[in-house]
């Protein structure tokens, strides 16, 4: 039984409703979704949180969009913002990094994707519990009865667990790595090199997995992406024939009235089925000197960043080093909170901390400088963030981590993972625990 709340807002006539079956409808969502060209997908698979507002959102169909290159991004999107006063969806590509300082992409980008795209959609799904609310812009609110029935008699659509990654010919496509294991090992200890001389204190250095002449069914790949993770800040996004697949368990930013709130992630450990091996791997983690010399490093990070827009006094660490399972993996992960003044800028907040430390190092723009000179690839989406704004200037943003990206215009389809280079790393241990944090996406792929 469905119960209707009816209300209007100054640009959206807003629905609720009441509804039985939480994942037959965030299937049935994602699937109708398929016929847009502008899709963003967000499914926090009911982890339990501290921080959320729902645990599904569904935005389709761009009413405006904003689409640029590195060049004032930042300032091009404030703008867009404050202009449009409505939900916005869309990511932030770690090339951004050039908008800020003075620094450059000049590595191997197959997949092509704009450096910022955002959206205000007219079509919005919003679900929390057992309600389910829909916003539409009002010049298309008159389609709300007749969507929600197409989504609600939408087919349960089982996903195939047969699909495979496919070239022209039917044969399946080869994933290769841009860095051999010989290269990463070389490259890591050059990275160290630095480390030792004082340049840098900590670097996320990554390589990239990738084919090409790529076709795959982007949806049945999301889900049994998401059905192996289950993570809090699981992604999928559409633009036209751009596509990302994600199955992030880590937060980027978050801001909710005055609150800001960063969760990153430093320290990976390997999930066992038996229960006792499983907690001897969690707690060993938990006391695992090089991790937690890793996630203090970028707490530090992070409070210095936070503390450009926070009012004095504010920035707090609620939690150091704690352990959070997974499906697959327990991370270590930190929160630090600050508060901001009303009239702070929302893409100020972003902008002043972005990329997120965990996905750079410290001190943050040296060692950006080095990860550009390592690594074989531009990261763009990777290690980016998606996300979105609310009216009331409240945003939330994941770390793209975790990911598939997929071009199907130039059938190039890429996944990137990576690890924190501090002066206690070990190459081959570290080259480990990458191929770990690829696993799931061998997987759904092979």
């Amino acid at each position: 039984m469905y119960f209707w709340i009816s209300k209007s807002t100054e640009l959206r006539t807003v629905i609720q409703k009441e509804i039985n079956d939480n994942n037959r409808l965030k299937n049935q969502l994602l699937h109708w979704a398929q016929q847009f060209r502008e899709v963003v997908f967000l499914d926090s698979n009911q982890y339990q949180q501290r921080y959320t507002s729902y645990d599904c959102i569904l935005a389709v169909d761009a009413f405006t969009a904003i689409k640029t290159d590195y060049a004032n991004a930042f300032e091009d999107v404030k703008q867009y913002q404050q202009q449009t006063k409505d939900w916005l969806f869309g990511y932030l590509s770690y090339d951004l990094k050039n908008d800020i300082e003075d620094l450059h992409s000049n590595n191997f980008d197959g997949l092509d994707f704009p450096d910022l795209f955002f959206f205000q959609p007219k079509k919005l799904f919003l679900l929390k519990g057992n309600t389910f609310e829909i916003q539409y812009l009002r010049l298309c609110d008159d389609e709300i009865e007749s969507d929600f029935t197409a989504i609600t008699n939408y087919p349960q659509l089982i996903t195939n667990n047969n699909v495979t990654l496919s070239v022209v010919e039917g044969q399946q496509s080869k994933i290769q790595q841009r860095i051999s294991k010989e290269s990463y090992l070389a490259k890591v200890t050059e990275m160290l090199s630095h480390i030792h001389r004082g340049d840098i204190y900590e670097a996320n250095f990554c390589m990239e997995f990738y084919t090409e002449n790529a076709h795959l069914e982007p949806v049945e790949i999301y889900q049994k992406l998401n059905a192996i993770s289950r993570p809090p800040f699981a992604t999928y996004f559409k633009n036209n024939h751009q596509f990302l697949l994600c199955a992030s368990p880590e937060r980027y930013l978050r801001k909710e009235g005055n609150k800001v709130i960063s969760q990153p992630i430093k320290g990976t450990a390997k999930r066992h089925s038996d229960k006792v091996s499983d907690e001897q791997s969690k707690t060993e983690l938990a006391q695992n000197p090089k991790e937690r010399s890793e996630n203090v490093m970028i707490v530090d990070l992070v409070r210095n960043d936070l503390s450009h827009t926070a009012t004095k006094g504010s920035v707090i660490v609620e939690e150091l080093c704690e352990i959070y399972s997974f499906e697959q993996v327990h991370q270590m992960i930190s929160t630090i909170v600050s508060t901001v003044e009303d009239a702070t800028s929302p893409i100020e907040i972003l902008k002043t901390t972005f990329p997120m430390g965990s996905m750079t190092g410290a001190p943050k723009i040296s060692a950006m400088k080095i990860i550009e000179d390592l690594e074989a690839t531009k990261r763009g989406l990777y290690s980016g963030a998606i996300g979105y704004f609310t009216p009331d200037n409240d945003f939330d943003f994941n770390v793209v981590i975790r990911s598939i990206l997929y071009n199907a215009e130039n059938e190039y389809l890429s996944f990137s993972v990576g690890s924190a280079i501090t002066s206690q790393a070990v190459p081959e241990q570290e080259y480990e625990e990458c191929l770990l944090k690829a696993k799931a996406m061998f997987e759904v792929l092979s």
